[in-house]
């Protein structure tokens, strides 16, 4: 049992494999913060906000790749362990191009009932990175979701201050209006 907490992205479109997934980290995690997702938007969403530890993707999702994902998480941050849990690698070649595009590892979901027993050893090298580092994820991690809160902060007041361009802009010309009407009555 992995005593550590662990938040994992799951990126997975059928609900019934998260479920699976899901109760399979919990046989090998003690108290796992799992966020699920199927698509590029929310996972980068999740990744800014929710920071996870490791994402756990499946190869095939309605609107885009595991690859994809993978893609974006090394972008994001390439220190972020990414397992595949798919149907789709049973291709050795393809197996072997996500991890030469930065996995940390792939499970076939054939081998879905002993699930937990192939994770661990890939959730424990997470764990042990993170242990390592632990202060200066804790901080990095309050950090990553401190600046996103002040991003949306900033889009807010933009948004504020381009409201109150317009409403000025609206009394200038009201202000105006009255000066030409005014202007007319005194000739």
């Amino acid at each position: 049992m992995i005593n550590t907490s662990l938040r994992i992205l799951l990126v997975e479109d059928l609900e019934t494999d998260a479920a699976l997934i899901k109760r399979q980290i919990n046989k090998i995690v003690k108290s796992p913060e799992i966020e699920v997702t199927d698509n590029l938007e929310d996972s980068k969403e999740l990744l800014l906000n929710f920071a996870p530890d490791v994402v756990l993707s499946d190869y095939n999702l309605p609107t885009c790749t595991g690859l994809d994902i993978l893609e974006m998480v090394k972008e994001y941050d390439e220190n972020i362990a990414f397992i595949f849990i798919t149907g789709t690698v049973n291709d050795e070649e393809l197996a072997a191009n996500t991890i030469l595009n930065g996995a940390s590892g792939y499970i076939l979901k054939k081998h879905m009932n002993n699930l937990a027993e192939k994770l661990e050893p890939l959730l424990k090298k997470v764990v042990i990175n993170m242990v390592s580092k632990n202060e200066l994820r804790e901080r990095i991690r309050d950090n990553k979701i401190t600046v996103n809160q002040i991003y949306d902060y900033l889009d807010k007041i933009n948004q504020d201050n381009a409201e109150h361009r317009q409403n000025i802009d609206r009394i200038k010309n009201a202000i105006n209006q009255f000066k030409i009407d005014d202007d007319e009555d005194i000739r």
